[in-house]
């Protein structure tokens, strides 16, 4: 029986979901677990703020408690919103997309910058950071100026994205880049190959955790 992994993006802007459903294609194997993206239809249209975050946490919740069909969940936005709150829902795995980017990030170089949407996304992004004790490893964390509809669908989204990127690496000594939103997904690659460095898309990287821990669970 095929397992699936639920991927909920908390925000409700379809587009989105989309792109980062097709960033999870590479990820998609016969025999595999169905890697299913939804989108969290009463969210807002973008997490931007700590009131966002906590609006959206009992959803996600509610949400895991009455799906009855998948394996593992995925909360699709890089402020795990309700992380520890939907791990008291269910018995079945959850994973935040920020915790994951970061274990992986760590397994790819000794320091680690990110790329945030908003000036307030900082702050909240440090306090994720001092929780786990990882702040010592994060070499900086610099936002766009973008809102989540923005950055999925801006013209200059990449242009920025190179720039800010390349301050990290070279003003702040990052080796590893984390892209700081679910709606970034698309960029990756070409981040990548443009900055020469590790670029880790969180929903990728949750994603395979996942799938690396359904694997081993039967």
């Amino acid at each position: 029986m095929t397992q699936t992994i639920r991927i909920i993006n908390p925000n409700s802007n379809a587009a989105v979901t989309d792109s980062m459903s097709a960033a999870l294609d590479p990820l998609r194997r016969n025999g595999g677990p169905s890697l299913d993206c939804v989108t969290l239809a009463d969210g807002p249209f973008g997490i931007e703020s700590e009131a966002d975050s906590i609006r959206v946490a009992p959803l996600l919740a509610d949400w895991m408690r009455e799906d009855n069909e998948a394996d593992a969940f995925v909360i699709a936005c890089y402020s795990d919103p309700g992380l520890h709150m939907c791990r008291e829902a269910t018995d079945r795995p959850v994973f935040g997309i920020a915790e994951c980017a970061l274990a992986t990030a760590l397994t790819r170089g000794g320091t680690f910058g990110v790329i945030s949407i908003l000036a307030n996304s900082v702050a909240r992004h440090r306090r994720h950071l001092q929780e786990r004790l990882l702040h010592p490893r994060c070499a900086g964390d610099r936002p766009l100026g973008l809102s989540v509809a923005e950055v999925e669908g801006g013209a200059d989204t990449f242009a920025r994205m190179k720039k800010v990127g390349a301050q990290l690496r070279d003003e702040d000594g990052a080796e590893v880049i984390i892209m700081g939103c679910a709606g970034m997904a698309r960029h990756r690659a070409p981040l990548e190959a443009s900055l020469g460095i590790p670029v880790i898309d969180p929903t990728q990287a949750a994603a395979c955790i996942a799938i690396g821990t359904l694997a081993v669970a039967v």
